[in-house]
This record gives structure tokens, C-alpha cells and sequence, in this order.
């Protein structure tokens, strides 16, 4: 009996001990879970690689993976889903970056942080290599050289436009046509006063007004006949008076022995004209036997006003002509003026629409010209200058230019040879130096460079900010690069002119050779010629 209890203690006990050791495992195995890895550690420039985070977990954790660019000097392209799979009563969640590098060389992926329930983990960094992409022109297949391509020009206008000009063209000549028309039509010579005034009121007789109603169109044409007859024979402003201004002028005449009218003549215009103003302005309509009788009227009326008012001189009447020719010239200029203004306008329409859709700046270069922006997109010539030999692409060609050096750069080489085009104070000034250097001299590209500034300052450049970083030609010639602003006297004005400069210096085929482009601060089209200046330049054998 007591052999089996001591069993019993002994069997509790080493189940006890075998919990207590297993304890730690099993809360370990709580735990969660992170690894990391990438599908490969090399990798060619632009390709991508995929990095992957696991994490295992209980399925009630918050998983927090990391976003945004935290990957770098590697730059993420693309952040994919997470996968999720449940093993038991956990879950494995899978997270995937597609990362990408542009430079070539050894890099490493940094720690990544990942966050899971409010526990920090830190995944493995990774090393990676990125090669450069090899061209093997020696077994690349050989094309045929492409046919030339027609370059479009610079500046084109929209097709609107076109459509728009061809619109005012048909117009403007269709506005021709008509204005000739009417000038022929102005030239035919006017009847006399009396002539006139009898013609109408027979053309008024030929017409249908009266048999058809047309009593206000009827007494228009009827009053406007006698109010032209006296503006051409009395009052000069018979049209444009009132039936009451008109009758008080005549009566005013009649006072004063300028006029021998009856009573009964004026009295009867009167009437005439309330009437005429009634069937015009209050629809009054009077019946065709007045409205004849009325017409009779008139006609009494302008041969009582032939009778008393006497026939025009020669004098007079050359006057008359005179003045109708100089009326006939205001018309003719007041159209020219109104054909002018309407073409200006036209034009600041195009103008406005070219301006909101181009640009000021465009319109300006375009309409008024611009210097830098016809040179650069104009030819180019590509031409090789002096020993060592420089090759370049240039708006214009180099010339040759004699200059006395007496520096300290002069020393070190055996003769130079300049070329330049432009001027320093114009819109473009291109120079170009090259030449051997002197065995026996310490030659130093730097000390040529540190030159720089006083050679700027002898031409008159003030003000000078040099900066300077290396620089590498399309055939890999390594040099430096000088650039910066100054201040230019204005030769005109006198004031500052602010310039920009670039300025190449190498050291290559035991020779130093210079190319230098300074154009005015701002000029957008000098700087895109500079720059395609600087990566033109070939230093050849």
C-alpha cells in the first residue's frame, strides 16, 4: 500500500516538472510569427524584385505591414494585397512590394518594421546587387539608314484660324462688292430740287400704297418728299425738325421778307404734317380721298415755294456741288475707318485667342520675332575647329578669331586657336578655344579653370557667381563645368544686363580646350540652344 502511494506521488510529480518545462513552449508557440525574404539578391537596372513579409498570428491580432517608401535607397513600385490562409486557429498573412532601382551598384534593403497588436517586429535586411545592362554592339543585326523625316516647323497656326481668315476674306470681299454697288449708285447725279420733288411724288402716284391701305407707309414718302425739297431749297434741317419747328422757321421767314408765302399755303402744310404725324405715331388712318387731296396739296406747296424762292446761282449751286462732294469723302472715310477698325479688331480677337491658348511669350516671339528662338529652330551645322580637335553643333559657324593672350593659361599651352559667334553683349555669344599644351609647362586643368574669373572680368563682367561641377561629353571625355551669372554694362543705356554663362573645360588629347555659351538671364530658348550646345561637344583624336 505504501509502495503504491509513494508510486502515485512519484508519477504526479514528473507530470508536474514536464508541465512546468513545456510551459514556455507552448506560450512561444502563441507568439506571432515574421519573416521576410526576397525572390532574388541581383537584379539588372529598371527590373523589379519582390519582397515578401509572413506573419503568422492569432487571428483576433491587428497586423500593421508597412506603406510608403520605406524600402529606400530601393524605390517602391507597387504595394500588392495581403494574402490571408488560416492554419487551425491562426492566421498566416502574406504581404508582397515590387521594388525597383534606376542606379546600378550594391545596395541594402532595411530592416522593416511590422506592427501586431501594438508589438513591434523588425524583419531581416537584405543585400542586393544591381548591374549595369550590357550592349553588345558586335552581334546586334545592322538596319538600313532610315529615310529623312520631315520635321514639323516651329510655330503653326490652329486650323480655325484658317478658317477664320478665309471667313473675313469672303466677307471683305463680299463687302466690296456691295460698297462698289452702293458708290455707283451715289454717283448717279441728283435731280434739281424741284425735278426731285416732282419724280417722287409721280412714283408715289405709280405706287400701290393707297389701293392696298398702306396709309402710314402712303403719308411717309409723301412728307418726306416735301421736307427734301425744303431741306434742299429753305431749311437745311427740314428732315430732322418736328412739324412745329418747321412751320415756325417758315413763319419766322415770312415775318422777316426772306419769304412770300400765303397764310394758306403754310396752314395747309400744317395741316398736312399733324396729319402725317397722326397716321405715323397714333395709327390714325384717314381715308383715300383725303390722303389725295393731301398729295394735291403738296404739290401746291413746292410749286408756291419754286415761285417765290428764286433759282440758285452758279456760285451757289458750285457750292452745293462742293459740298456734296465733300460729304460724299466723310462717307468714304468713315467706311475706310470702319473697315480699318474692324480688321484690328479681328486681329485682337486672334491675338486674345493665341494669348490664352499659347501664351504671351509665344505670341510675342512669334508675331514680333525672336533672335535666340529663330537660331534655335533653325539649321544647325555640326563642324569640326582647330588641334586638338573639337567637334560641334552650333546655330551658327565659328569664325576664326586672332587674339593676343598674354595670361597665365597662354603659358601653359604652344598656341591656342579661338572661334566665336555673336557678341557678349548680344542675345547669344558662342567661343570656342583649343589648343596644345605645353610639354615643358605644369599644365592644370584647375589652374585653367581658376582662371575663369579673371578672363570674365578683363572682358568687363561684374558681380560674377561661378559655380562649377565635373561634366562628361557623349564619348566620356571627363572635364569641368563652370557656370553662373554676371552684369554687363549695357553699351546703349548704360544700366546692367544680366548674363547667363556655361563653360567647358577639358583637358583631353594633350591639349586644353574651352567651349563657353553666354546668353541674357531668362531667355528660355538661349538656354535650350546652350544645353544642346554642351551635349554635342566631341573631342576627337
Amino acid at each position: 500500500m505504501k509502495e503504491k502511494s509513494l508510486i502515485t506521488t512519484f508519477k504526479f510529480g514528473a507530470a508536474s516538472l514536464l508541465l512546468f518545462l513545456l510551459f514556455p513552449f507552448l506560450s512561444f508557440a502563441q507568439q506571432a510569427k515574421v519573416n521576410a525574404g526576397i525572390d532574388s539578391t541581383s537584379i539588372k537596372i529598371g527590373e523589379q524584385i519582390i519582397f515578401s513579409i509572413e506573419v503568422e498570428t492569432d487571428s483576433t491580432n491587428l497586423v500593421v505591414f508597412p506603406e510608403g517608401q520605406t524600402f529606400k535607397p530601393m524605390e517602391m513600385v507597387e504595394s500588392l494585397g495581403a494574402d490571408t490562409t488560416t492554419v487551425e486557429d491562426r492566421f498566416k498573412l502574406l504581404k508582397k512590394y515590387s521594388l525597383t532601382q534606376f542606379d546600378s551598384g550594391a545596395y541594402t534593403i532595411p530592416q522593416q518594421k511590422v506592427i501586431i497588436q501594438n508589438r513591434e517586429y523588425l524583419t531581416d535586411s537584405f543585400r542586393l546587387e544591381v548591374a549595369n545592362v550590357k550592349v553588345d554592339t558586335t552581334r546586334q543585326k545592322m538596319y538600313p539608314i532610315k529615310p529623312a523625316v520631315d520635321v514639323p516647323k516651329g510655330f503653326e497656326f490652329p486650323k480655325w484660324i484658317w478658317w477664320l481668315l478665309a471667313a473675313l476674306v469672303l466677307l471683305g470681299v463680299a463687302f466690296y462688292f456691295l460698297r462698289r454697288k452702293k458708290k455707283k449708285q451715289e454717283e448717279v447725279p441728283e435731280l434739281p430740287p424741284y425735278e426731285q420733288a416732282m419724280l417722287e411724288l409721280k412714283q408715289l402716284d405709280n405706287s400701290s400704297l393707297l389701293p392696298d391701305r398702306e396709309i402710314k407707309e402712303y403719308y411717309s414718302q409723301l412728307t418726306f418728299s416735301v421736307r427734301k425739297y425744303l431741306d434742299r431749297k429753305i431749311y437745311d434741317r427740314a428732315l430732322e425738325s418736328t412739324t412745329s419747328e418747321l412751320i415756325a422757321y417758315l413763319e419766322l421767314r415770312k415775318k422777316a421778307g426772306e419769304l412770300s408765302l400765303k397764310d394758306t399755303s403754310i396752314g395747309n402744310l400744317q395741316q398736312l404734317l399733324k396729319r402725317a404725324d397722326l397716321a405715323k405715331f397714333a395709327n390714325s388712318r384717314p381715308d383715300v380721298i383725303t390722303a389725295k387731296s393731301d398729295r394735291t396739296k403738296v404739290e401746291h406747296f413746292i410749286k408756291d415755294v419754286r415761285q417765290v424762292v428764286p433759282e440758285p446761282t452758279e456760285e451757289e449751286l458750285m457750292q452745293d456741288e462742293n459740298y456734296r462732294k465733300e460729304k460724299l469723302q466723310r462717307k468714304r472715310r468713315n467706311k475706310i475707318i470702319a473697315i480699318l477698325g474692324g480688321v484690328i479688331i479681328a486681329a485682337l480677337v486672334v491675338i486674345t485667342v493665341l494669348i490664352n491658348t499659347k501664351g504671351f511669350d509665344f505670341v510675342k516671339d512669334s508675331v514680333l520675332g525672336n533672335e535666340t528662338k529663330e537660331l534655335l529652330e533653325g539649321d544647325w551645322i555640326r563642324s569640326e575647329y582647330g588641334t586638338p580637335q573639337v567637334s560641334i553643333i552650333t546655330p551658327e559657324v565659328l569664325v576664326r578669331k586672332t587674339v593676343d593672350r598674354n595670361d597665365e593659361l597662354q603659358e601653359m599651352l604652344l598656341g591656342s586657336e579661338t572661334f566665336d559667334a555673336g557678341t557678349l553683349e548680344g542675345n547669344l555669344y558662342t567661343l570656342l578655344i583649343t589648343g596644345p599644351v605645353n610639354p615643358q609647362s605644369d599644365f592644370d586643368l584647375q589652374k585653367a579653370v581658376d582662371g575663369i574669373y579673371t578672363s570674365l572680368e578683363a572682358r568687363g563682367a561684374r558681380n560674377i557667381i561661378i559655380k562649377q561641377e565635373d561634366f562628361s561629353t557623349i564619348n566620356n571625355t571627363e572635364g569641368i563645368k563652370v557656370f553662373g551669372t554676371f552684369n554687363l554694362e549695357n553699351p546703349v543705356t548704360g544700366g546692367p544686363i544680366i548674363k547667363e554663362y556655361a563653360i567647358l573645360n577639358f583637358g583631353a588629347n594633350g591639349g586644353f580646350q574651352q567651349i563657353m555659351v553666354v546668353f541674357n538671364e531668362g531667355d528660355e530658348y538661349a538656354e535650350e540652344i546652350s544645353q544642346r550646345i554642351e551635349n554635342s561637344v566631341q573631342l576627337k583624336n
